[in-house]
């Protein structure tokens, strides 16, 4: 027998349904609104006053997709190996996002767990993966996911999780898992019949905002913790990164994410590992990651859009939409970001119409992710296209180099690493047909009808139009999941090889000199040259010197003589003045002074 329970406060009768038999359940005397039933094991559902038989909220497993009935997961029935893992902490790690359906072209956790030996000889510390809730179809992003305590089945379900994660620590790597709790998607959503976990108080971009702070809030917020530290608990994951925080709009004394937060710190005391949150916040408020102790919310990271649209911006010359701020001056503005953590720290924006954030504390350099790519700044593009598309190997090696020896926690995007040339793009798979044309015809006219889009509530997710001329993708067909798919043969090939080899040397040279993950963004200096197009920062007594401007060699000052060359890509050599280094166009190298 089995005990099932399911919150349902406006409901007269509920019975829970397992193998077509139905089970009547009691009211619980403790918690209001809660009902609870003993009855075999099985594929069930609940059914509400008389109404159709629906999935389980809490569903720990939906075999049959979200629209079909649940089971129950035995987690204590998984063998995991016999290797400890005693956990990692974020600051001074290299992390790698990657979405597990267009990893490989299998596109499940046994195929992406093959490949793990790959990013353990690239170097990196912790595999994101993105969403793996269950959606509709096939294929997905796995953001308009639903059943937030259940696994994608066509990844491999529950198991698989846990086996790619087993794999993952036994060789090393830490596992940070996408999780979504600002909306559900369109489809499969059945949290409505069963109590108020929306709220018409407050509206995002998704529609009715989830209910964190109106009447039955206090249930609600206890199901988006308990979705949280069942992933931490029952799959091992380590870390959690939280989809579009400022989405979460929560008017308590006592935030939504500063709650979180304190549940994930008395989980990590409780199992000895150290678990941790990384937010994706359009705020530039430093209050997400400031400790609880000194009011802040706790979470260990951020994401850093600023830094991505200084450096998108300085490599591309794009000056659309929101890089405009950033295009006017891009090397100041990198300058700014590798200083001060934000660009906009209470500065105009002029894509929001209005100033924008406020400083960040300049000890905590590590406290924000920076990154060339991610699936936000690649997807959302009109037709996917990677920087690798517009940019020679020199250009995204100078891009590499910046993020890698940045003081902040890198982050790169899967193939990133070899300049993939591979799109990677919007693509769905909903089966209801109405949803699929919705979908379909809402992508085209994103981008052509209306361009850059205004900005919303979503931030980083704006889109970039490049005109009705381009063919934007049509997400439900299968060409555009298949050409998003990363192609394993080229990083064996030149020039693909050439940059993957860059990528580990930058790693490695993290690695090995402390100076480069110094997260002390005061002890950083950036000198510039917006026409000459050259750049130098300082990292202790390295120099990483970039020359992005011309065709032909710049002579680069350097504050003190240089010393040696730690990493080159491309070409230089020593300046006729001995506080100079001659750098060939699109070539950067990280040099010893003093």
């Amino acid at each position: 027998m089995s005990t099932y329970r399911v919150w349902a406060p406006e409901a007269t009768l509920v019975e829970v349904e397992i193998d077509d038999v139905p089970y009547p359940m009691e009211r619980v005397a403790e918690r209001l609104g809660w009902w609870q039933a003993e009855a075999p094991f099985g594929d069930y559902g609940f059914r509400l006053d008389g109404g159709p038989v629906l999935p389980d909220p809490r569903s720990p497993r939906q075999p049959y997709g979200p629209d079909g009935p649940s089971r129950p997961v035995d987690h204590a029935a998984f063998r995991w190996s016999d290797v400890p893992w005693y956990g990692r902490a974020l600051p001074g790690c290299v992390v790698y996002e990657l979405n597990v359906g267009t990893f490989t072209p299998s596109g499940t956790f046994e195929a992406a767990a093959e490949r793990l030996d790959h990013l353990v000889e690239l170097g990196v510390d912790f595999v994101e993966l993105m969403p793996v809730c269950p959606f509709p179809g096939r294929h997905g992003w796995g953001y308009d996911g639903v059943s937030p305590w259940a696994v994608h089945e066509p990844y491999g379900g529950p198991d698989g999780l846990k086996r790619f994660v087993d794999t993952a620590h036994r060789k090393g790597l830490g596992v940070i898992l996408d999780v979504v709790h600002n909306h559900l998607g369109p489809s499969g959503n059945y949290l409505p019949a069963f109590g108020p976990y929306f709220t018409e108080r407050h509206h995002t971009p998704w529609g009715a905002a989830v209910n964190l702070d109106a009447p039955g809030s206090d249930e609600v917020r206890d199901y988006l913790i308990g979705s949280a530290l069942a992933w931490l608990r029952d799959y091992r994951i380590d870390g959690l990164r939280l989809d579009a925080v400022h989405a979460l709009i929560d008017g308590r004394a006592l935030h939504f994410l500063e709650e979180l937060s304190g549940a994930v710190g008395d989980l990590a005391e409780a199992t000895g590992r150290p678990l941790f949150l990384v937010a994706e916040s359009d705020l530039n408020d430093p209050r997400i990651t400031d400790p609880r102790q000194s009011g802040g919310f706790g979470l260990a990271a951020q994401w850093s859009d600023d830094f991505h649209h200084a450096l998108h911006a300085l490599l591309t010359g794009e000056s659309q939409g929101y890089y405009a701020d950033f295009a006017r001056r891009p090397a100041a503005a990198l300058a700014k970001t590798l200083t001060g953590g934000y660009f906009h720290d209470g500065s105009w924006s002029s894509f929001r119409g209005r100033s924008h954030g406020r400083p960040f504390p300049k000890a905590y350099g590590h406290r924000l992710l920076g990154y060339l790519q991610t699936h936000d700044q690649v997807g959302n593009r009109a037709t996917g296209d990677r920087i690798s598309a517009a940019l020679s190997p020199g250009r995204l090696a100078c891009g590499a180099a910046l993020v890698l020896t940045s003081p902040f926690t890198p982050m790169l995007f899967m193939g990133e690493e070899w300049g993939a040339s591979t799109p990677w793009q919007y693509f769905t798979s909903h089966t209801d047909p109405a949803l699929a044309e919705a979908v379909r015809q809402g992508r085209q006219r994103e981008f052509t009808d209306f361009g850059w889009a205004a900005e919303n509530d979503a931030g980083s997710e704006a889109p970039e139009a490049r005109g009705p001329e381009r063919v934007v993708p049509d997400p439900q067909a299968p060409a555009t999941v298949l050409g998003s798919t990363l192609d394993w043969t080229e990083p064996g090939r030149t020039p693909h090889l050439e940059l993957l080899d860059w990528y580990r040397r930058l790693i490695r040279l993290r690695r090995t000199h402390p100076e480069l993950t110094d997260p002390d963004l005061s002890a950083v200096r950036v000198a510039y040259d917006e026409e000459e197009g050259w750049l130098v920062v300082s990292r202790g007594p390295y120099r990483v010197v970039v020359n992005l401007g011309g065709v032909s060699p710049r002579s680069v000052p350097l504050d003190l003589p240089y010393a040696g060359t730690l990493a080159l890509f491309g070409d230089c050599w020593p300046g006729s003045a001995e506080n100079s280094l001659f750098l060939a166009p699109d070539s950067v190298a990280v040099v010893r002074v003093g």
